[in-house]
């Protein structure tokens, strides 16, 4: 969302890590849009579980504030609550880890605390602040990857030279998406919430969260994530994390077979994701050039 400059902003910032048997890299860059509203978290090794790592992407829009906010605070929110934790073990006075249950409600419950704390800030309070953001994370351990989706930024696995999972974007015109929007009084129009909002799921855009009588999750906009629990295997090859600019103008299978293709010619994760935006980027030139021809 939002206003488009003439010219891309095409400096970018990297980041990369190893460490618990994996490898990261990123890239991001403000491209077309006015304003830089995306942010990321990339943490290999959690507190109290060190052979546990955490990635996300935010997607901010009508500004910048909850993007980072969440890119900050969202971890913390998760492995914080009792939700997360799972139960101790009497006998010896130790923390089992969490069990996929728990990871799972703990996501869930993170997400939803964060959205409840980002509400009670005075400039979202006062309405001087209507930035909302998508959120897509991943937490890795050693025998699993929990996904947890709220938007259209998407995760997608790679196994085996194929793209295997991929998380779903919450979209207006999804029905069950539809179903909820309508339930709450709003309706979608022009493929949005209410004409307006791309997205049926986010983190703050508190305006589309002021239903009397209905939960957080049952707002016109939800900060419910959508959950996926993947077994690690041998033929795991790569994650991938992004915002709907990369989404838009490369299918899950297209980027797959474009970042597989580029690990054979590098070991630089961060070589590969500037390769993926700076392609993504030229994709969305060539369609403006096109469109001023027509």
């Amino acid at each position: 969302m939002g206003a488009f400059l003439d010219k891309p902003k095409t400096e970018k910032h990297n980041e990369g890590g190893v460490g618990n048997g994996l490898r990261f890299g990123l890239s991001s860059m403000q491209g077309w849009r006015v304003e830089m509203e995306d942010a990321h978290t990339a943490i290999i090794g959690l507190p109290g579980l060190k052979e546990w790592s955490f990635f996300a992407v935010f997607d901010g829009h009508a500004g910048a504030k909850v993007s980072a906010y969440c890119a900050e605070q969202l971890l913390d929110h998760i492995i914080a609550n009792e939700d997360f934790k799972g139960t101790m073990d009497m006998k010896q006075g130790t923390e089992i880890q969490p069990s996929i249950e728990d990871v799972k409600k703990g996501i869930k419950t993170g997400f939803l605390n964060l959205d409840e704390r980002m509400k009670g800030m005075p400039e979202m309070v006062s309405g001087e602040d209507k930035s909302g953001s998508t959120a897509v994370c991943v937490i890795v351990s050693p025998g699993h990857i929990f996904f947890g989706n709220c938007g259209d930024s998407r995760a997608v696995l790679s196994k085996g030279g194929k793209c295997v999972i991929a998380t779903t974007d919450h979209k207006p015109v999804n029905p069950i998406e539809k179903e909820r929007i309508q339930k709450a009084g709003g309706s979608v129009m022009i493929q949005r919430v209410n004409g307006s909002l791309a997205v049926s799921r986010a983190l703050g855009d508190f305006e589309y969260k002021n239903v009397q009588g209905m939960g957080p999750c049952e707002q016109l906009v939800s900060p419910e994530p959508e959950m996926i629990v993947q077994n690690r295997a041998d033929d795991d090859e790569f994650l991938i994390l992004a915002c709907d600019g990369i989404w838009d103008v490369m299918s899950n299978d297209d980027l797959c077979d474009f970042v597989r293709s580029r690990m054979k010619l590098t070991s630089s994760l961060e070589a590969i994701c500037n390769q993926v935006v700076d392609t993504c980027l030229y994709k969305v030139m060539y369609k403006k050039i096109n469109a001023r021809n027509d």
